[in-house]
């Protein structure tokens, strides 16, 4: 069980991963970028997210720089964007984020979509990257299972993560299960579905119940469902207010009222735009 903001889940690699972060898409570049990390950070956070097409790479490492925290005890993802895959796109669009981000490594670096006819061609220059220490640990986002099926034979070196949108509205029951069966841990983006579940009658019910918010259930939910979890904010108290979920803990029957509130409802596009060739 995670209990603190500083726990960490260990990965199949055996690198650990801090089971809480701070995500920064549609975060803008410049000053509230490096205000909302630098903030994170001071409020204990050790894991930031972000990704080429945010365009806020530069923003995250200059507060990296200027949090005064060791790096290695923090834990930098990005991610390759669409347009930039291929084997040595990939290798090309690595180097560009590593210089945007002034870091010598990163933590973690993930595929963004499995753009169909490419991932795989991206995956063997992520091995290679991974082989030669640049990265610390290698994964995807968005992958459904008939992708990761697809990829996972060819694999020299397994996905560690599948970041994937995940909140109550959507729960992806079957996928988390196979992730797990094949040990890759899952990772949500966002968590909160920007807001829209907020309202939701149990959430607030389960939420007075334990003296907390809406958003604070949800996290907590994450949790202790075992995935990682990256919400996104650029409000110092709302920073605080998602990391503040490790002082109780949500019932059996809170958990399971909170799975029933699944409807397969997404606020970001679908992987099954992407066919597996």
């Amino acid at each position: 069980m995670i209990n603190s903001l500083r726990d960490t889940v260990r990965l199949n690699n055996g690198v650990d991963m801090p089971a809480f972060g701070l995500g920064v898409y549609k975060v803008e570049e410049g000053e509230t970028t490096v205000h909302s990390v630098k903030t994170a950070i001071d409020h204990g956070y050790r894991s930031i997210d972000t990704a080429a097409f945010y365009g806020n790479e530069r923003g995250v490492g200059r507060a990296v720089e200027e949090s005064g925290v060791p790096r290695e005890e923090l834990f930098i993802t990005t991610k390759v964007w669409n347009d930039q895959q291929g084997y040595e796109e990939t290798l090309q669009a690595f180097d560009e984020s590593l210089k945007k981000l002034g870091l010598d490594y990163l933590d973690l670096y993930l595929i963004h979509w499995p753009v169909t006819g490419m991932y795989k061609d991206t995956w063997k220059a992520m091995e290679k990257l991974y082989e030669e220490g640049k990265v610390r640990a290698i994964g995807v986002c968005n992958f459904h299972q008939q992708h990761l099926d697809d990829l996972l034979p060819e694999c020299k070196v397994k996905p560690a993560i599948n970041q994937v949108e995940y909140h109550p509205h959507l729960t992806q029951e079957k996928l988390a299960e196979y992730c797990r069966q094949e040990e890759i841990q899952l990772e949500a983006w966002s968590p909160l579905k920007r807001g829209e579940i907020f309202d939701e009658p149990i959430l607030q019910e389960i939420a007075e119940k334990h003296g907390k918010t809406a958003a604070q259930v949800v996290l907590r939910w994450d949790v202790q469902n075992g995935v990682i979890t990256i919400p996104k904010s650029t409000k110092e108290h709302r920073i605080k207010e998602n990391a503040d979920i490790f002082d109780f803990s949500l019932s059996d029957e809170d958990m399971k009222r909170i799975n029933r509130l699944n409807k397969d409802d997404r606020v970001g596009s679908s992987p099954d735009k992407y066919p597996v060739e």
